[in-house]
């Protein structure tokens, strides 16, 4: 008769653990189990993005913040260019925004408005890892805006092709409100930018018209910016605010400002000189 052996009593922590790993796919053959969700992105983009051109990413500092329509203001300014809106397909802000679709092509829809060029992902992504490498552009660009979409300290926790442009990218532009929160945020993203030449555009009324107590919430990396005349004011448009970014011409002061911004951003990944 065979005795049987007594087996240590696994505790409820090791069970949880078990099954965690169990719901990761680490027990299944060929490695961590992917997404199969129908328009989802089935595997992480491979290699790296070399433009050309020179690139400027806009980073929101927070959810709102009105980086994509600076980052189409940005483009609108500079003349010749393209803005690559690197969001999941179902949080795209440019979806109402070309005069002309022009089509998909390698995982990005395209549009135009007027001289910019208008790239959206198609597909649904969970994270920045998985946004699609942009395609090499049909005709000479001058500038290619990338209006990053992602929350910063997740973007720059992977590897991917936007985690790199943004890492070395010579010049950053962050996007904020005028407000407590606002400023707060702009600070927190000024010390994970830290090495990088950043210019924030603040959205609101003009500084002289911010909230009681906004001005002096400031932190010390945003009080440097505003020394070096980095912190440029973008006024608030009731009827843009109202409607959202559409195909209809930005207002004057939005590109006013993107003008001041594009002036103040004057070298790109390449060396060399952002369109002014």
């Amino acid at each position: 008769m065979t005795t049987a052996v007594a087996r240590p009593a696994v505790s409820t922590a090791e069970l949880k653990r078990a099954w965690m790993a169990v719901q990761a796919g680490q027990f299944r053959s060929g490695g961590r189990r992917r997404s199969t969700s129908p328009g989802c992105a089935r595997s992480r983009p491979e290699g790296v993005w070399e433009p050309t051109e020179p690139v400027l990413p806009v980073v929101g500092c927070h959810g709102g913040a009105g980086a994509t329509t600076l980052a189409v203001a940005l483009a609108t300014a500079s003349g010749v260019a393209r803005v690559i809106e690197c969001a999941t397909a179902t949080a795209s802000g440019l979806a109402a925004t070309a005069t002309a679709e022009l089509g998909h092509t390698g995982g990005w829809a395209q549009g135009s408005r007027d001289q910019v060029l208008l790239e959206r992902a198609t597909a649904t992504v969970t994270g920045p890892d998985d946004v699609p490498t942009p395609t090499a552009p049909t005709r000479p660009e001058g500038l290619s805006v990338l209006d990053v979409s992602w929350e910063l300290s997740q973007l720059l926790a992977g590897s991917s092709w936007l985690a790199d442009q943004v890492r070395h990218a010579p010049t950053v532009i962050a996007v904020t409100s005028a407000t407590l929160p606002g400023l707060r945020r702009l600070e927190g993203a000024l010390a994970l930018l830290h090495g990088t030449d950043v210019v924030a555009g603040v959205v609101g009324p003009r500084r002289g018209r911010w909230p009681r107590g906004v001005a002096a919430s400031m932190g010390p990396r945003t009080r440097e910016l505003d020394r070096r005349c980095h912190l440029v004011d973008i006024p608030t448009d009731a009827g843009l605010a109202g409607r959202g970014l559409d195909s209809g011409p930005l207002p004057p002061a939005l590109l006013s400002a993107a003008a001041t911004l594009l002036r103040l951003a004057t070298t790109d990944t390449h060396g060399k000189d952002l369109p002014s």
